[in-house]
């Protein structure tokens, strides 16, 4: 006998339905308005004219008064104290490929950390890994960690230093060398960050810019501090976006192995290149997921400093506001 047609449309329209109602009602993100998570020792990432030197204006095109006058360093200084931001990575990438890290111009260096007196200022230095970066090969690695010091003796109240070479595949033994090797070379007063991978997801299955638990604890052993870089994932859907971020966020505080640790959000729109979709990763989703993950526990876990925005370039005064609202304690 022939089944009517109305005995199978109804029970898969109510299937349908079932999972529509799930979905409007799954809630993975989490709104915080109280400050709860801001423990005003923020970062963010920083443009190379800040600290940059002559050649790279000129190569560039750049204008110099954009970022060299008094008046342009205290409207930053203005805006990050306003906002928490206390650890700042201004742009030094990329090295040499033969070693040495991007030059500084020494007289904007000392009257950028003139207007910082109370933050942490670490260069962000790295590049490319295999075009500006080869930690493999141990004469960069030597030239790489001497261009580091003559710098840190240059200026000396800088904090340390930011080391982002990427991509970076998990299990990287030469990585590893490099951090211990230019950790042991800095002075003991000085901090070694990184730009470091968050964890394998099935939602992005690219292993090169994934760190498995056990080589994330590792790079944590040998560094001073750590800033996830939660984002260009490929995920189309912001719900899923707010609910990996939760993961993450539980999952790198855990295997910090003690080690501050920023949680890296997103404010850029890289339209068209497939691994970031700016309607799902950017601040407010970003924000609601690491809320998730931090309220699953009682207390927040010691190895936690904040969040990481990347970056300030692209910061407008709406996404400002965002942040302020969405996460900043009320002054």
């Amino acid at each position: 006998m022939l089944r009517a047609p109305w005995r199978t449309l109804i029970p898969s329209l109510g299937i349908l339905l079932i999972l529509a109602l799930g979905w409007t009602l799954w809630s993975p993100g989490k709104s915080v308005r109280d400050g709860q998570h801001d423990l005003g020792t923020n970062a963010i990432w920083l443009q190379h004219g800040w600290l940059g030197d002559d050649a790279w204006f000129e190569r560039y095109d750049k204008d110099p008064s954009l970022f060299r006058s008094s008046e342009r360093i205290q409207e930053l200084a203005k805006r990050m104290d306003q906002h928490g931001m206390t650890t700042l990575f201004p742009h030094l990438c990329p090295c040499d490929p033969k070693g040495p890290i991007a030059e500084v111009d020494a007289e904007q260096t000392e009257r950028f950390l003139d207007a910082f007196p109370e933050s942490r200022v670490l260069p962000w230095i790295g590049g490319v890994y295999e075009s500006h970066a080869f930690p493999a090969q141990e004469l960069w690695r030597k030239r790489f960690i001497a261009s580091v010091l003559d710098l840190l003796e240059a200026h000396p109240r800088l904090a340390g230093v930011h080391v982002n070479i990427e991509p970076m595949p998990s299990g990287n033994p030469n990585f590893l060398l490099l951090l211990e090797e230019l950790k042991a070379a800095m002075p003991a007063d000085k901090l070694l960050s990184v730009a470091a991978y968050p964890p394998p997801t099935r939602w992005h299955p690219f292993p090169e810019v994934h760190w498995e638990e056990a080589y994330y604890r590792e790079v944590a052993k040998r560094v001073d501090q750590m800033a996830p870089m939660m984002y260009d994932t490929s995920i189309q859907f912001p719900k899923f976006y707010q609910q990996l971020m939760a993961s993450w966020s539980e999952e790198v505080l855990t295997w910090s192995e003690g080690t501050e640790t920023f949680l890296g959000l997103p404010a850029y729109e890289d339209h068209g290149v497939g691994y970031h979709h700016p309607h799902v990763e950017n601040l407010e989703n970003a924000l609601l997921g690491i809320h998730a993950g931090l309220t699953r526990s009682s207390e927040l876990p010691p190895s936690y400093a904040g969040v990481a925005i990347y970056s300030d370039w692209v910061m407008d005064e709406q996404e400002w506001e965002l942040f302020r609202n969405g996460f900043q304690r009320k002054q």
